[in-house]
Order: C-alpha cells, then structure tokens, then sequence
C-alpha cells in the first residue's frame, strides 16, 4: 500500500533549514517523502538521509526517489540517527529536520488500529513490530494504565477509564479499537461525550507509550543537535503539547548562556549558548494550510542554529 501523507508546515520547515546545495541533510521522520522531496529539489551535490522506521514508509521512498543519486534511506528510528549515519561514515550534517507524530497514512489505514473512527485490531506500532497497545490493555494494572492516560493523554478521568478497561477484560480480552472506544465512552460523564470523542486522548496516550515517542524524542533531539556542524539547523514540527514542551525546553537549554546570578557583575560561570534560535515563538500553519490540511491546526514548528564552537 502506498504511504501517502500530506506534509505539514512544508515551506517553513525547509526554508527553516537554510539548505545548502552541496550540504548533508537528515529527514529523521520520512513518512512518504513530502518534506524529503522538497529538500532533495534544492540540492545539487549534496546529500539528504532520509530514515523511517515503518515499512510502509521505506517502501514508498525507496520508491519515489529510486532515480535520486542524491538520495540514501534508512530503515531505523530517528533516536539511534547519530550510529545509523556514522556506520555509513557521516559524522557530521548541515541540518536534521522532525516531523514528530503518527502520519496519515498512519491514522488513514484502519488495519494500523491508530484510530477510533475505524474499526480494526489495537495495534498502533509504527515499527509493525514490538509491543501494541492491544497487548497493554490486556495486561498492563489499573494503575499502570491510569498513569499512562493521565501522563500522556492528560485525561482527567484516567482512572475511571483504566477501570472500565479492567473490568472489561474480566469478560473478554479487549481486541479492537470500537471496543476500546465504547469502554471509554462507558467510563466517562455524559457531559464529556458531547463535548467531542471521548477516546481521543486515552488512545493518544496509548500510543505514544506503545511507541516510546517521548522517550525517543528526548533522545534524538540531543543526537541531532550533536550531528550538526556550526551552523547547522535543527526543525521540529510537533503536534501536541507534551511534545512541544520537550523540544521548546531542550532549545531553550542550549540557547542558554550564562547561568550567574543576576547581581554578579561578571560572569564567573562561563557558560555560553550552544544554539541560537530561529523563532522565537513556534510557527504555525497559515490559513490556506489550514483550510487544505485540518491535521496542520495543531503542528507547531520551532527551529534552532548550533552556534560556532570556540577553540
């Protein structure tokens, strides 16, 4: 099946990345392509890496830029960036770029098990291999399960849902998404049900536990920042808040210079920034996108520069 996916934020994040055309660029979320199209278009000589760890994903890029010398895919996940290119002996790139989130595709295939309009088996890995959330729902404790919905879904009715899906197993293993999400909307005030899909949020936070997503996000933020050479650019596109509060952190931690107190009148730490940012406010979609692409209503896109090292 093809991987189709319609990218987000596509001009700002590669105008983002200030593309060289005899640079070395990293797509570290490929997807379908989208944005790895748009950088490979502005590169002459140089070379764009582009990994994905869904088998979809690989299938349709390879695909797609089979006849692009300027072209290298990698089936991997974005975290482990810094091995994947260094056995391919690239130590160092002009910029990385991070489409963070489940795709299109992802959420459009119903035997992928990502949604709750679609009736389909609980799966929701992006690797297709691992752990899926049908496994944690049928074996995970109330109290695991509450601290996942609570903690990444930021469900205020964690634990009554946790219940719901516990006392549902006693009777019967919880093997679907409609399942799932009848559970949920069983669990839930009646006043929470009107106010939009009650399911949203639980299989947000299922997801992204099935996934490891923020553990991955933590972890390939700092070997993209580590990959760059000086002046090399990072973009990150995310799509809810718990993502966005990472990546703002972690590019305001390098933006950082010195960490004396305020009524020092010299600077004995000697601390200076790491990164410079680009925008200081994350960008988000214009109304055109918005219109086009719904999906784009909640990416924000934050970019940073990796200052020049002293010597």
């Amino acid at each position: 099946m093809e991987f189709s996916h319609t990218p987000v934020l596509l001009k700002e994040a590669v105008d983002g990345l200030n593309i060289k055309p005899n640079g070395i660029y990293v797509d570290g979320t490929a997807g379908g392509g989208g944005h790895s199209a748009e950088i490979l278009s502005r590169l002459s000589s140089g070379k764009l890496i582009s990994i994905d760890q869904d088998p979809d994903a690989i299938c349709t890029i390879k695909q797609k830029f089979k006849d692009n010398h300027n072209s290298i895919i990698i089936k991997g996940n974005f975290s482990d960036m810094k091995a994947l290119l260094e056995q391919r002996g690239i130590c160092r790139v002009d910029g990385v770029l991070l489409d963070i989130g489940v795709s299109s595709h992802q959420l459009d295939t119903p035997e992928r098990g990502f949604s709750f309009h679609e009736d389909a088996e609980l799966d929701m890995r992006m690797s297709q291999s691992g752990t899926s959330a049908k496994d944690l729902v049928n074996t995970l404790s109330q109290g695991e399960l509450s601290r996942i919905i609570f903690n990444y879904g930021e469900e205020k009715y964690a634990n009554s849902i946790a219940k719901g899906i516990v006392k549902a197993r006693e009777e019967k293993p919880v093997n679907t998404t409609f399942e799932l999400a009848e559970i949920i909307r069983n669990s839930v005030p009646e006043k929470v049900r009107r106010a939009g899909h009650p399911a949203r949020k639980t299989f947000q936070a299922l997801r992204i536990e099935v996934n490891h997503e923020l553990d991955y996000l933590k972890k390939g933020l700092e070997e993209a920042f580590e990959l760059l050479s000086d002046g090399g650019r990072l973009a990150v596109i995310t799509f809810h808040s718990l993502e966005d509060r990472i990546v703002k952190q972690t590019m305001a931690s390098w933006c950082q210079g010195c960490t004396c107190p305020k009524d020092f009148p010299v600077c004995v730490c000697g601390k200076k920034p790491r990164a410079q940012s680009i925008s200081r406010k994350p960008i988000v979609a214009n109304e055109q996108e918005l219109t086009s692409n719904p999906r784009s209503r909640s990416a924000k896109l934050r970019i940073c520069k990796k200052c020049v090292e002293n010597s």
